[in-house]
Order: structure tokens, then C-alpha cells, then sequence
């Protein structure tokens, strides 16, 4: 029995620690509305527009 939570124990460690060094992680779950804005979408619209006027 001990096993099993000395394994629980070292894998959220592990999980934790990985989830730290990952960076900008959001675990908030699925965003609507304002929230659901992505950037790299507005970059390439606007690299498409520039390349348009070309």
C-alpha cells in the first residue's frame, strides 16, 4: 500500500514540476467570448493583408 502512494506522491511531484517549467500553461478549460482571442491569427490576417498590397 505504501508503494502506491509513495508512486502517487513522486508522479504529482513530477507533474507539478513539469507543468512549472512549461511555461505560460492556462488550465482554465475552454474559453468564450472575449477570452477566446488568438494572436496568431490576427498576425497572419495582417501578413496576408500586406502581402495583398504588394
Amino acid at each position: 500500500m505504501w508503494k502506491i502512494l509513495l508512486g502517487f506522491v513522486v508522479f504529482a511531484a513530477l507533474a507539478i514540476f513539469v507543468l512549472m517549467k512549461g511555461g505560460d500553461i492556462d488550465m482554465g478549460g475552454e474559453k468564450h467570448g472575449a477570452d477566446a482571442m488568438h494572436v496568431p491569427e490576427a498576425a497572419s490576417a495582417a501578413a496576408a493583408a500586406s502581402a495583398a498590397s504588394q
